[in-house]
């Protein structure tokens, strides 16, 4: 066995009918790599057609019929039509034979193994793809939902062309054209840390959910949110909790006093416990949060350190549309998991307050805030692409 780098590509058509999210669900349950990196990516006719010559000397190479039906593909749906490209979304995985790992759960492409008495939903192409063929065994329509080669040779060509045009491009896909762009928003998701303790299908039925807003994914990005930028991120989150937490655990902290040492106290100790221990609680709540999104608490992160990548992990993703921001908390539900409606995710999968699955933006202007503070225009898998590449 060998540590290699490979990738799935999620095609247009996949994205465009909401599957992603099922793709994923398979993808981190099923195999033992690590997930170390997304992108959301268009294909430039260029693109398209160096990828498409690269399946096909492959064919050429290996008399692979599949390899062939691939190239075809590419030159037919990676294309942009009428000027518009498409979306393709990039999953880099990191393992002990990641190319066969992959390849194993995407599954077989050749016509004799899509009859249906084979097709056993148990890889992605038995689930999501299509291959039909006319009387005379000619192939009609073919959309195979993943793209993923099989081996580490063919991995590493095609990585070299990847990799210097998705380091150019932005990482927020901008192809449609909407009749009322005013009309239009744009907001943030994080799916948290709690859900990449383990091998899960959880992220991926997470991003199913928020399917169901109609809304589009225009941006993905695997994410450790450092101390310094989950300080900014939650800071109007700090002085919320102050508020409302203050008076409530001063409150409590007075009739425990009174009741431990028998002693009624004061009215005038009411604001003096509240300014004190009140904050001081309030803030501890804060650092765990903080902790919680970065892997550190703030207070005990040395200051060298603070803009370190966090220890944990978390997946950045930007919806598109009609109405997204209030949209996309309706399917996440209320902060509360407890008080969340049936149905909504962090009712199925929320703990509490803090490790309640997901985050989503408030308004269009946090939204724009929160971009910001994570860097969404930035990603890093062409160079973890090119860093492979260079060590070869």
């Amino acid at each position: 066995m060998s540590q290699e780098l490979s990738y799935i590509l999620i095609t247009p058509y996949t994205i465009a009918k909401s599957r992603t999210g099922g793709v994923l669900s398979r993808l981190l349950s099923r195999i033992d790599l690590e997930l170390v990196g997304t992108q959301i990516f268009a294909p430039s006719q260029e693109l398209a057609d160096a990828y498409a010559a690269s399946l096909y000397k492959q064919s050429v190479a290996t008399s692979s019929a599949s390899a062939r039906l691939l190239s075809d593909f590419v030159l037919k749906t990676f294309t942009p039509t009428n000027g518009r490209r498409h979306r393709v979304m990039m999953l880099l995985f990191q393992g002990d034979d990641a190319c066969k790992k992959l390849s194993d759960i995407a599954g077989a492409l050749y016509p004799e193994n899509r009859s249906i008495e084979s097709i056993t939903g148990e890889t992605i192409r038995d689930t999501y793809a299509d291959l039909e063929k006319d009387q005379e065994g000619k192939i009609i329509y073919f959309e195979p939902a993943v793209m993923t080669p099989r081996s580490q040779r063919t991995a590493i060509e095609n990585m070299k062309i990847f990799a210097p045009f998705i380091e150019n491009e932005p990482n927020i896909v901008e192809n449609m054209v909407y009749p009322d762009n005013q009309a239009v928003e744009r907001t943030l998701v994080i799916i948290k840390p709690d859900n990449w303790k383990y091998a899960s299908s959880r992220p991926g039925t997470i991003i199913d959910m928020f399917s169901r807003t109609g809304l589009r994914l225009i941006a993905c990005k695997k994410y450790q949110m450092s101390v310094s930028e989950a300080l900014e991120f939650y800071g109007p989150v700090k002085d919320a909790l102050i508020s409302k937490l203050g008076p409530m655990i001063g409150a409590r902290a007075k009739v425990v006093l009174e009741k431990e040492f028998n002693l009624p106290l004061s009215i005038s100790l009411d604001k003096t416990l509240q300014d004190s221990f009140g904050v001081e609680y309030a803030t501890d709540q804060f650092y765990k949060i903080i902790e919680f999104m970065s892997g550190t608490r703030p207070d005990k992160c040395p200051q060298d350190e603070l803009e370190q990548p966090g220890k944990v992990k978390c997946m950045v993703l930007i919806y598109e549309g009609v109405n997204a921001v209030i949209k996309i908390r309706d399917v996440l539900g209320p902060t509360d998991p407890t008080k969340a409606p049936g149905g909504t995710i962090r009712r199925e999968f929320g703990h509490d307050v803090m490790v309640n699955t997901a985050h989503a933006s408030d308004s269009e202007e946090n939204a724009r805030r929160e971009m910001t503070i994570v860097k969404m225009q930035k990603n890093n898998c062409a160079k973890i692409m090119k860093k492979y590449l260079k060590n070869l």
